[in-house]
């Protein structure tokens, strides 16, 4: 049998979206194979099934809910509000237009709730010295420079040094793929981001 990393796909016309949401899920599951469609009808005639999940844009699901409906577990609807999402009882929501990390938050509540792991996931054993956890753990709760100086009781320099340190170690520059990385890796829970 083939090593299968967990496939996924987009299904979405806005680019930007496609974009941002296919690094946040390759963060998220590393090893995913995502693949992007502008439309229902391209993702139709491409062998469907073989996805775990669907992240439709809503306007693409209004025009193909029966498709959807019959793989309503697998799909969730990309919205941009709670009204729409009230409306869409029967899927799973993503509210695309929420503060970064509510949308990192969310995506970690999909991951938790089920999704296959990727064969490819980091492991995060001795990667990082203990002070650089320490320092992931407090960016990921969404400390300033400042305020984790203080609480480690270090320089700013130092932090600094250290986020360096974490971002060149890691190949993760944005705050919201470390804090999905110290999530994955159990230095904060979910409960703290």
């Amino acid at each position: 049998m083939k090593d299968q990393s967990p496939q996924m796909a987009i299904v979405c016309p806005n680019s930007l979206v496609v974009m941002g949401l296919r690094q946040l899920l390759t963060t998220v599951i590393p090893g995913a194979d995502i693949v992007a469609y502008d439309n229902a009808g391209e993702l139709k005639a491409d062998n469907p099934d073989r996805f775990f999940h669907f992240f439709v844009d809503i306007g693409e699901l209004l025009a193909n809910r029966p498709f959807f409906l019959e793989r309503q577990r697998r799909t969730i609807v990309l919205v941009n509000s709670s009204e729409q999402q009230a409306s869409l009882a029967d899927f799973h929501c993503l509210c695309v237009t929420v503060p970064e990390k509510q949308l990192v938050r969310s995506l970690l509540m999909i991951r938790q709730k089920g999704h296959p792991q990727g064969k490819n996931t980091p492991k995060a054993k001795n990667v990082l010295t203990p002070r650089e956890v320490e320092v992931l753990s407090l960016v990921a709760r969404g400390f300033i420079n400042k305020e984790i100086a203080d609480r480690l009781n270090i320089s700013l320099t130092t932090v600094i040094t250290h986020r360096k340190n974490i971002t060149v170690k890691l190949g993760m520059r944005s705050v919201s793929s470390l804090t999905i990385y110290a999530v994955m890796n159990g230095y904060v829970s979910l409960d703290q981001v």
